[in-house]
């Protein structure tokens, strides 16, 4: 008995010790989980294609064209545009053609086969006119921002795009600028044999006959010619007020540099392909001042002037030279692309051409708007002759 209580008190004791014992707590819940962030929209990577001569005589111009192509891409790209919902990334596929029609054939493929959105491109009509078919083909937009020849857009291509005045318009033009600014009577013309330098040079000589000048001579040389005195002496016999060449600026230095030694003093003229900033060093110190005057297929006059200007400041900035002739129009050539793809919120070629061909759009080089062959509507010629060394503005034209 008294061991059977002392059990029941042991047992009590532990009861209450148990009883006394403090409760764990329960572990915490975990908290709630935070909505998962919806992951950002991947960029979408959207190629456009450039084409012109970086390698060979004229890659001043080619790589001119370039970096307004480089510009408007890196400034496009910092504008953070969406395309269809998705970040829009812009790469430049950048091709050389070295002014070879053969070679531009070959970089237009290549751009094809990458599957670019679009092209700007190529420089010369030479190469812009045989590149055109393979566009076409694979239904890739492109704008030429310097090709003047007109077959270019009478081909009846739907995609193709130009964003300067063609060489009726500017030939024509320079042929009665002679004979009614310059009031010469005899003119010599001379071409490279090139889409481009045959076809401004038949446009001049009509638009001479036109304004009742007459052409005592007509030679032609090719876009690699570096000697020009026989073709140069016979002209001299005729004796030339105003000499045409339709080329480039690589042969039109050297050009002008021997009529200076043969003794032949007219006036020197030429299209938009000598119109650039380097003629006067490839011709030699002084030997374009005064005596040559060329046309630039656009230009900008009034409060469009400011625009401009504010380019060719940033671009010397950025690249460290000065405009040669047509970057300011690829980079307006690329923006308007651009927003045609913005404006149809596609990249899709068939879907943002019909956009493309209802542009209206205020760029640096003026607004651009196309016609149905997708030439410039209202296209501008700037006048220019050298003072200094320096290309100096006579007139807008259109």
């Amino acid at each position: 008995m008294q061991l059977n209580l002392k059990l029941a008190v042991l047992a009590a004791a532990v009861a209450l010790a148990a009883c006394g014992k403090k409760e764990e707590a329960a572990p915490a819940a975990a908290p709630a989980a935070a909505p998962a962030a919806a992951p950002a929209a991947e960029a979408q990577v959207i190629k456009i294609g450039h084409v012109g001569p970086t390698s060979g005589a004229i890659a001043h111009l080619g790589k001119d064209n370039e970096n307004g192509a480089r510009m408007a891409i890196e400034e496009l790209n910092a504008a953070g545009l969406t395309i269809d919902g998705k970040p829009a990334k812009f790469e430049l596929l950048a091709e050389d053609d070295a002014g070879d029609p053969k070679q531009g054939t070959a970089a237009a493929q290549k751009l094809v086969d990458a599957k670019v959105a679009g092209v700007i491109g190529h420089l010369n009509s030479g190469t812009t006119i045989p590149a055109s078919q393979l566009y076409h083909e694979a239904g890739i937009p492109q704008i030429s921002p310097s090709a003047t020849n007109p077959k270019y857009t009478r081909q009846g291509y739907p995609g193709a795009f130009r964003v300067v005045a063609d060489d009726v318009h500017l030939g024509g033009t320079l042929g009665k600028y002679a004979i009614e600014s310059l009031k010469a009577k005899n003119v010599a013309v001379i071409d490279d044999r090139t889409a481009y330098g045959q076809g401004v040079a038949d446009e001049f000589e009509k638009g001479v006959v036109a304004a009742g000048g007459t052409v005592v001579g007509r030679e032609f040389t090719n876009d690699k010619a570096t000697d020009f005195n026989a073709i140069l002496t016979t002209l001299k016999a005729k004796k030339p007020d105003v000499v045409f060449f339709g080329g480039m600026d690589a042969v039109a230095g050297p050009m002008l540099k021997q009529m200076k030694q043969l003794g032949i003093n007219a006036k020197f003229m030429g299209g938009d392909g000598i119109c650039s900033s380097e003629l006067p060093k490839l011709a030699g110190d002084g030997m374009a001042d005064d005596q040559v005057y060329c046309a630039e297929a656009g230009g900008v006059e009034g409060e469009a002037k400011a625009g401009m200007d504010k380019f060719r400041e940033d671009f010397k900035a950025k690249f460290g030279a000065d405009v040669q002739v047509y970057a300011p129009y690829v980079y307006d050539s690329v923006k308007v692309m651009v927003n045609a793809m913005v404006t149809a919120n596609s990249s899709d070629p068939v879907k943002y051409l019909p956009a493309l061909k209802a542009s209206n759009y205020k760029g640096v080089t003026g607004t651009i708007t196309f016609d149905e062959k997708g030439d410039i509507k209202n296209g501008a010629l700037t006048l220019y002759t050298y003072k200094a060394g320096a290309r100096s503005a006579l007139a807008v034209i259109r």
